[in-house]
């Protein structure tokens, strides 16, 4: 082989090699923030169990360079009195209902291939039935801004964006004193939050349709107020989903997921930990609608399994409906 062909090809293998170091390195650090995801015995929850809707589906996954706007509606009608892990009755928990819409104006924006950044402003209307000390139905209402969840995202372990890492805060920004509310249902949490987040996606060998995805984050607060310290949140989804079938000059694409939450308990003075803190699986199938750089998302979770400390109401369905647009 000629001396310049031995030159070049040892200059190859070492870039080569520069670049197998890079991603090992981007690797590491992409499994290091997943073992925070899968790391047991956390002792650090929204009461309400409002924190399942902060964890991104595919369809605001980032996919290339630019920005995505969107408004999500979710509701969740919490009903049904629970007990450890099964039904109680009524009549042992003074919470009745727990009626709530979630309203959030969000805008992501990937100023390139790697670094991007998430804004999601919410705006509950919630509605609270419980019995006072006489017995007596007592619905107290509140309608406001929640709290401002601002994220930095990377997605640069990959050319094709299919896994990254979410650092953020959660902004103490919503109302924590309105009448006839607890601090575990008010609307604001009164805590400032370090969030953390990992995702990742692929193709399925199976089949030539099917891809998948995974998505996760950790809530843990670390400035607290009023002597009230909400638990922290583990919200994780993993979902398959066809590429889509044509119809006209839409796409419509089906997706099956699975959600798991776990919130730790409350603590402080102001807190009831003895019934905060539980664990829920949610079997939740979907559909996305894709037409003209729009897309329409709705999806329906239906619990599995859970388990809640001490009495607490649960919801028997919750739903989510989302309008997003690329540009």
């Amino acid at each position: 082989m000629p001396i310049r062909d031995i030159v070049k090809r040892n200059s190859f293998l070492t870039a080569l090699n520069h670049v197998r170091n890079a991603d090992s390195h981007r690797l590491f650090l992409f499994a290091a923030v997943m073992a925070i995801f899968l790391t047991p015995g956390l002792s650090w929850a929204c009461a309400c169990g409002c924190a399942v809707f902060d964890v991104g589906t595919r369809s605001i996954l980032p996919t290339s360079q630019g920005g995505l706007a969107f408004l999500e509606y979710n509701f969740m009608d919490q009903n049904k009195t629970w007990s450890a892990g099964s039904r109680a009755s009524a009549d042992s928990n003074r919470d009745k209902e727990i009626r709530t819409d979630f309203f959030t104006a969000g805008c992501q924006y990937m100023f390139n291939r790697e670094w991007g950044i998430l804004l999601e402003v919410p705006y509950w209307k919630r509605t609270f039935d419980k019995t006072d000390d006489n017995g007596d139905l007592v619905r107290s209402r509140n309608s406001s801004f929640g709290d401002i969840r601002i994220k930095a995202v990377y997605s640069g372990f990959s050319p094709a964006m299919s896994s990254g890492v979410s650092i953020g805060v959660k902004l103490a920004t919503g109302e924590t004193d309105c009448p006839g509310f607890d601090r575990d249902t008010d609307i604001g949490s009164g805590s400032t939050d370090a969030l953390f987040g990992a995702f990742m996606r692929g193709h399925l060998p199976v089949g030539r349709n099917l891809d998948w995805f995974v998505n996760g984050q950790l809530d843990v607060p670390v400035i607290m107020s009023g002597d009230y310290r909400p638990g922290s949140d583990l919200n994780a989804i993993a979902g398959i989903h066809h590429t889509g079938v044509r119809v006209g000059g839409a796409r419509i694409v089906p997706v099956a997921q699975a959600i798991f939450s776990h919130h730790w308990q409350d603590s402080g003075s102001n807190s009831d930990p003895d019934n905060s803190g539980y664990d829920t699986i949610l079997l939740s199938p979907g559909a996305e609608l894709d037409m003209a750089g729009f897309k329409i998302y709705a999806d329906a979770g239906f619990p599995v399994y859970q388990y809640v400390n001490g009495t607490q109401l649960v919801a028997p369905v919750l739903f989510t409906v989302r309008l997003s647009h690329s540009f």
